[in-house]
C-alpha cells in the first residue's frame, strides 16, 4: 500500500477488473472525443494507465487541469475494448469516480513534449532537467545506473572489499588536471581542494593495514567537456589491494566488470576473460591509439621504408603510417570528406592512393610514388581495388593521425566494424616518462605514484640519460572497452627511496616530495605493503552499457559543455560579505 494510492500506474492487470483503486501520477495526455467523453493517460515512475471519463462531472474537473499536473484518480478497473499490447497495462482502463489535483502545473505549454524531450536542444533539456527526467526513456538510463552501481557494490563486497569513504575537502595535489579550490575561512590565504581522485587516501589505507578497499567515489577536475567526459565532477569505482600484483588487480576487475556487462549491456557479446594484453608501444604502432577500438579489424602499417626516396615533401625525413582496405568502391567525394575530417580532428593532413585494375597506383599522391609502387604493394599486400590512406610526420604524430584514419575508415567502410559487442583489452607497459608537449622537459607520462618496472635499478641505470629514461616502463594499465579508456590503474610505488628517485628525474628533490605528499611519504617510511589498484569510471561504464554517445545522458543532473549547471544557475556570483568571509578579493580587470 502506497500513500495516496492503492496501485501504481504500471501495476494493474486484467485480473484486477472490478476492483476500486486509487492511482496517482502526472497527467500525460488528455484526448476529448465528445461532450462528456475523454481518454486520459496517467504516468508515474512505474508506467502508464488509461483513464476513461464518461460523465459531465468528471469532464468539468479535467477541463481545468493542465498536462503534467499531478493528480489522484479513484475509480473502477475494467477490461478495455481496444487493447494495447505494447502497454503493460494495455488490457485495462480505469473509470473514475473522483479526480483530485495534487500538484498543479500552471503552464499552458511546456518547454518540450515530455516523451520527445531527447529531440529538444540540449541546453533546454538541462535547464528543465526535472521535466526531461520525466521521459521514461531518459529515466531508464538513471535506473540502469542505479542497478549497475548496486551490482558493482555487491560484487566487490563478495570479494572481500570494504567500502570506505574518503575526504572531499583535501589538499591540492598535482594529478594532471586543474583543481577546484575551496577557500579556508579560518585560514586566510589558504585553500582546500576537491579531490581529483582518492589516490593518496586509498594508498594510505593500504599503509594503515586495510587489505581491500573500494568506494563509488566522486572526483572533481576542472577540465573541458567531451562526449565521453563531463566537466566538473564524475564518479569512479575506486579500488586498491594490499600485497597485490598487477595480475591480481586485472583478474579482480575482469571478474567484476565482465559480469556487469553480461547482465546489463546492450550487446550480448562480451570479450572472454582474461582480456587481451597489449603493450602501449604495440597499441600505438598497430592502432595509433592507447585506447583502440578492437571492433574494427583494420590495423596500421609502417611504410616509411617502402616510400623512401619519394619526392613528396611530407614523406621526406618523416615517419609514414598507412591504413589500407581491399575492394574499395567509394568515390572522390567520399575520400575528400575523409581527409577533411581527419584534418579537423588531428590538425594534420592525410594523403591517399588507389590501385587500378592493372596494379598501378592512381589518384592522390600516386605521381610521387611511381618508383615506390612495388615496395608499397608488397608491404601492404595491395590488390586491384585497394585503397590506401597515409599519415606522415614525427613518429607520434604519424601514429595518432593514422589511428584516426583507422577509426574513420573502419566505421565508414562496410564490413570492417563489428559494432554489436563489447571488445575489451588491457593496455599495459605504459612509459614512465615522456617529453612534455608544452614544457619540452621530462614529465611523468601517466601516474607519478606508479612503480617503475625494474624499480631503483632501472632508475639508477638511466639517471642522467633522457633517452634511457624514456625507455623505462611503469607498472601501469588501462582497461579499454570499445575504444574508451574505462579504467586506469597501477602497481604503486610504495618505497620512499624509489619515490624520491623517480621524482628527481623530473626535477623534484626529496624536499619537494615531502612538501607535496607529506602524509604519503611519511606513511611509507613506517613500512608500507606492496599495493596496486585501479578506478573504473562509473559514468563511462554506464554510457557504454546503454550505447549512448554522450555521457550526459547517463548522469542525473549533468553540466553542459561549458561546465554550467543551467538548472541551478551555477556557477554564479556571490555577495561581497561571502567574499570577505573567506578573504577573497576579485580583480575585475582580469574578468
Amino acid at each position: 500500500m502506497f500513500q495516496s494510492r492503492t496501485h501504481t500506474c504500471g501495476e494493474l492487470r486484467l485480473s484486477d477488473a472490478g476492483k476500486t483503486v486509487t492511482i496517482s501520477g502526472w497527467l500525460e495526455n488528455v484526448r476529448e472525443v465528445g461532450a462528456n467523453f475523454a481518454f486520459l493517460v496517467l504516468r508515474d515512475f512505474y508506467g502508464t494507465t488509461q483513464v476513461v471519463v464518461e460523465n459531465e462531472q468528471m469532464m468539468q474537473i479535467i477541463k481545468g487541469i493542465h498536462k503534467e499536473s499531478t493528480v489522484s484518480v479513484t475509480g473502477t478497473v475494467r477490461e478495455r475494448e481496444s487493447k494495447n499490447p505494447k502497454q503493460a497495462t494495455g488490457e485495462i482502463e480505469v473509470v473514475p469516480t473522483d479526480i483530485k489535483v495534487l500538484g498543479k502545473c500552471i503552464h499552458n505549454s511546456l518547454p518540450f513534449e515530455i516523451n520527445k524531450s531527447r529531440d529538444a536542444d540540449e541546453n533546454v533539456r538541462l535547464k528543465y532537467r526535472y521535466l526531461d527526467l520525466r521521459n521514461p526513456a531518459v529515466k531508464q538510463n538513471i535506473i540502469l545506473r542505479c542497478q549497475v552501481v548496486a551490482e558493482l557494490r555487491r560484487l566487490m563486497t563478495e570479494k572481500g572489499f570494504l567500502e570506505i569513504t574518503t575526504p572531499i575537502l583535501t589538499a591540492s595535489s598535482p594529478e594532471g588536471a586543474r583543481d577546484y579550490l575551496v577557500p579556508a575561512r579560518n585560514h586566510p590565504g589558504k585553500f582546500y581542494a576537491l579531490p581529483q581522485a582518492p589516490q593518496q587516501f586509498k594508498q594510505l589505507l593500504m599503509t594503515s593495514g586495510f587489505d581491500r578497499y573500494f568506494q563509488i567515489a566522486p572526483c572533481f577536475r576542472d577540465e573541458d567537456a567531451r562526449a565521453d567526459r563531463t566537466p566538473g565532477e564524475f564518479y569512479q569505482m575506486d579500488m586498491e589491494m594490499a600485497f597485490a600484483s598487477q595480475a591480481d588487480v586485472l583478474q579482480t576487475l575482469e571478474e567484476v566488470i565482465r559480469p556487469v556487462f553480461q547482465k546489463f549491456g546492450k550487446y550480448e557479446r562480451v570479450s572472454a576473460a582474461p582480456f587481451r594484453h597489449i603493450p602501449f608501444n604495440e597499441a600505438m604502432e598497430r592502432y595509433g591509439s592507447d585506447k583502440p577500438d578492437l571492433r574494427i579489424d583494420l590495423e596500421i602499417t609502417d611504410v616509411t621504408d617502402a616510400v623512401a626516396g619519394s619526392e613528396f615533401g611530407p614523406f621526406q625525413n618523416a615517419v609514414v603510417k598507412a591504413v589500407s582496405v581491399d575492394n574499395f568502391n567509394e568515390g572522390r567525394k567520399w575520400i575528400d570528406k575523409l581527409l577533411a575530417d581527419v584534418e579537423v580532428q588531428t590538425g594534420n593532413k592525410a594523403c591517399w592512393v588507389k590501385v587500378d585494375e592493372n596494379g598501378n597506383l592512381t589518384g592522390g599522391v600516386s605521381k610521387f610514388l611511381t618508383e615506390q609502387t612495388a615496395a608499397l604493394t608488397e608491404k601492404l599486400n595491395l590488390k586491384p581495388g585497394s585503397f590506401v590512406c597515409m599519415a606522415a610526420g614525427k613518429k607520434a604524430t604519424a601514429q595518432k593521425t593514422a589511428g584516426v584514419i583507422r577509426t574513420m575508415m573502419g566505421k565508414r567502410i562496410p564490413g570492417h566494424f563489428d559494432e554489436e559487442q563489447y571488445a575489451m583489452c588491457w593496455i599495459v607497459d605504459f612509459p614512465m616518462y615522456e617529453m612534455g608537449e608544452e614544457s619540452g622537459e621530462l614529465e611523468f607520462c601517466h601516474n607519478p605514484f606508479s612503480m617503475p618496472q625494474g624499480g631503483m635499478n632501472a632508475l639508477l641505470a638511466a639517471e642522467g640519460d633522457t633517452e634511457k629514461l624514456l625507455q623505462i616502463n611503469a607498472d601501469q594499465y588501462d582497461l579499454v572497452i570499445n575504444g574508451y579508456e574505462s579504467a586506469s590503474g597501477a602497481v604503486r610505488n610504495h618505497d620512499p627511496e624509489i619515490m624520491v628517485k623517480a621524482f628527481q628525474m623530473v626535477g623534484l628533490g626529496e624536499e619537494d616530495v615531502k612538501a607535496k605528499f607529506p602524509a604519503m611519504y611519511n606513511a611509507f617510511t613506517y613500512g608500507a605493503p606492496p599495493h596496486a589498484g585501479a578506478a573504473p569510471g562509473v559514468d563511462r561504464l554506464v554510457m557504454l552499457l546503454t550505447g549512448e554517445e554522450s555521457i550526459r545522458e547517463v548522469i542525473t543532473f549533468p553540466m553542459n559543455k561549458n561546465a554550467q549547471d543551467l538548472m541551478m544557475d551555477a556557477p554564479t556570483t556571490v555577495s561581497q560579505k561571502q567574499l570577505d568571509d573567506v578573504h577573497i578579493l576579485i580583480n575585475e580587470s582580469h574578468l
